[in-house]
């Protein structure tokens, strides 16, 4: 062995109460230490949802050797406004006509059905989609009332003074005008004016209001109906007889709409000279004396022609009739509604 060189090694390893082994506990007991604070780490983070948190949220402490604790769900998110509506009632088209009858120049589609019941009595291409007019309306009233009540005031805006066709036309600007003045003023004289007031006092917009009566459409399963309007001069308001008798079934079950469409006229108090607003209906049912006539819209434009859905009551039955592009709605709807309810 050279002068001042290591010292040899030992001829046996430390097996028994050797220096290592004795080591070895004191070892691991350190590494424990130091690889605390990482495991902890490690078990923050995995707490954390998918997303994680936000530095600088605040979270609960986690414990060494604290049980693990399920992240908390996320809230809910606040569901959409849905409108919310009574089972749509039928209108089915299966069976046969009740009755048949022969019409001069017939319209190019129409329905006599039960009100009630919604059973159908007589059809002619009853899902043949055609412009509807100010047969829209109906579909813009039962919105109407749904989302306001008769005293509600509603502010004339410039966009209900700016239309064009049939108008309660009195409108004063800036002024506040009953929500029920309105809704009579639709539905007696075909106000366009009164239907965009309502329309924008309602949604905010023309606009918005079209998508909430589309969605409407769409939720009652009105297969061929389309609006692009709350009033129905453009002829992208289209329909078909059979969806149009649903809507008349649920019109005529709304208190407020029936107990405006049986009036031939009527006057409220309004905001101009003479505080006296006249108004009068169109409906030729009404306008005739026809027996049991009880509502409920006419429409027309060129593209449509005259349109027509009139309701009737006699001994406890209640029936209508739907006619589109009819040649003489004042002859048709009362011999259609008279053979059905001969029946």
């Amino acid at each position: 062995m050279a002068k001042g060189g290591p010292p040899p090694l030992p001829t046996r390893p430390l097996l028994h109460g050797g220096r290592r082994r004795a080591r070895l506990p004191r070892l691991i007991a350190i590494v424990a230490i130091l690889a605390a604070p990482i495991g902890v780490a490690a078990a923050a983070w995995l707490s954390l949802d998918d997303g994680g948190t936000p530095r600088g949220a605040s979270t609960p402490p986690l414990a060494v050797g604290s049980p693990a604790v399920a992240a908390a769900p996320d809230e809910p998110r606040e569901p959409a406004p849905l409108i919310e509506a009574e089972p749509v009632p039928e209108v089915p088209l299966a069976g046969v006509d009740a009755f048949h009858i022969h019409l001069r120049k017939p319209p190019r589609a129409g329905l006599v059905f039960d009100v009630d019941t919604g059973e159908v009595l007589w059809r002619r291409r009853p899902l043949l989609e055609l412009p509807i007019a100010s047969l829209t309306k109906i579909m813009t009233a039962l919105i109407a009332v749904e989302g306001g009540e008769p005293d509600d005031p509603v502010r004339i805006t410039p966009e209900a003074l700016h239309y064009s066709g049939s108008g309660v036309g009195l409108l004063p600007r800036g002024k506040r005008v009953r929500f029920e003045t309105l809704l009579n003023g639709m539905l007696i004289v075909s106000g366009n004016d009164a239907a965009i007031a309502l329309a924008v006092h309602l949604a905010g917009s023309e606009r918005r209001f079209v998508g909430v009566m589309n969605r409407r459409a769409t939720q009652w399963g009105l297969q061929c109906t389309h609006f692009a309007s709350p009033h129905g001069l453009e002829d992208g308001n289209r329909s078909c007889a059979r969806d149009l008798a649903v809507m008349t079934r649920l019109a005529m079950a709304e208190p407020r709409i029936r107990r405006i469409v049986r009036r031939r006229q009527v006057d409220f108090r309004f905001p101009i000279k003479g505080h006296r607003l006249y108004l009068y209906g169109h409906n030729p049912l009404i306008r005739m004396g026809y027996p049991g006539a009880i509502g409920l819209k006419t429409g027309y434009t060129d593209a449509a022609g005259r349109c027509f859905v009139g309701v009737a009551r006699r001994g406890g039955r209640r029936l209508a009739v739907v006619l589109l592009n009819s040649r003489d709605p004042a002859k048709h709807a009362p011999k259609l509604l008279d053979a059905a309810f001969a029946q």
